[in-house]
């Protein structure tokens, strides 16, 4: 039976502004996947960025697009999540299928996903990887508009690092992402060093799949899980050694799981931080609706970009609201 819809996936470079530097490597762009999804009246969009340390390419992604799309003729939330596995492709589809739904029922995503109403939020912004000198002054400058900043961190001088970006931002809120390097470190002694500059949380201090590295430890600052948090089954896993988990839609494979996810995490007494990957406005779109259920807010993926999309999120002070919430 041919399907009712026409789909498409394509791959988008967009260049990062400067670069973008974590401990396994620094990135000059972004290579994004773009699903549409018409009804003949109305097109759903989506977009998802592949997970570089699981293998994924913006190739992959869009042949695991093609493959659903010739074993399906009707296209559903429900048998995207059960027929592809979590990842980019199932991200930009879910999330494109969303997008359409929205435009059919006239409804706004929050409505259709029994969301909070959308208000603005404070999003972290990214101190990228460098010498202590150096992100002291990438975060006395960004402290100028941000609240919040999120410090890449890699197992090797980072005292110093988050020293540093406090002498620079001395009111800032501060999150540091270890990016699973500190598995030889003493983590509850170095989160205790980082209490004393205002750290208000660590995310994935170990590698994913030595969880059990932190069953002992007791951190005076929440230890969130990332690179570990994928979806709603590593749930009770993770609740065992963490405090809180970093949900993105790229690793969740769109927003249906990913609010499985934050609900699972809520029952397991977990906090919640929604971030992104590198990505445009239009991945942040569905990420800020889950967003308005989190404690921790990271999505400045388009910030680090040389350039954003038409009809772009807003970010303002710190903030980011939909184009469309401006002066509500």
């Amino acid at each position: 039976m041919p399907s009712p819809y026409s789909l498409s996936a394509t791959i988008e470079r967009w260049p990062v502004r400067g670069s973008f530097v974590i401990s396994r490597g620094a990135k000059t762009h972004v290579d994004v996947v773009m699903c549409k999804i018409s009804d003949g009246n109305f097109t759903g969009l989506g977009e998802a960025t592949p997970i570089y340390y699981k293998g994924e390419t913006a190739e992959i992604a869009v042949q695991e697009i093609q493959i659903f799309a010739e074993q399906h003729a009707l296209f559903d939330r429900q048998a995207v999540l059960h027929h592809m596995p979590s990842g980019a492709a199932r991200n930009a589809l879910d999330c494109a299928l969303w997008d359409l739904e929205c435009q059919q029922s006239g409804k706004a995503l929050y409505e259709l996903a029994d969301l909070p109403r959308p208000s603005a939020l404070a999003t972290a912004f990214t101190i990228s990887l460098a010498d202590p000198m150096q992100m002291e002054s990438d975060a006395r400058a960004a402290a100028a508009s941000h609240r919040l900043l999120k410090l890449k961190l890699s197992g090797k001088d980072d005292r110093e690092r988050v020293a540093a970006v406090h002498r620079g931002a001395p009111h800032a809120r501060l999150i540091v992402d270890a990016n699973e390097s500190w598995n030889h470190l003493d983590i509850a002694a170095e989160a205790a060093i980082m209490a004393k500059w205002g750290v208000e949380l660590v995310e994935q201090p170990v590698s994913a799949g030595q969880d059990h590295l932190l069953a002992n430890v007791q951190s005076p600052i929440p230890l969130c899980a990332d690179e570990s948090c994928h979806t709603s089954d590593d749930i009770p896993d993770l609740a065992r050694y963490y405090q809180a988990v970093n949900i993105k839609l790229d690793k969740a494979g769109g927003l249906t799981e990913a609010i499985r996810v934050a609900e699972a995490a809520e029952q397991a007494g977990l906090k919640i931080m929604v971030g992104c990957m590198l990505s445009t406005s239009q991945a942040i779109r569905p990420a800020f609706a889950l967003a308005q259920r989190a404690q921790w807010v990271d999505l400045d993926g388009p910030l680090l970009l040389a350039k954003d999309r038409e009809n772009p999120m807003h970010f303002e002070d710190g903030m980011v609201m939909p184009a469309a919430q401006i002066g509500k």
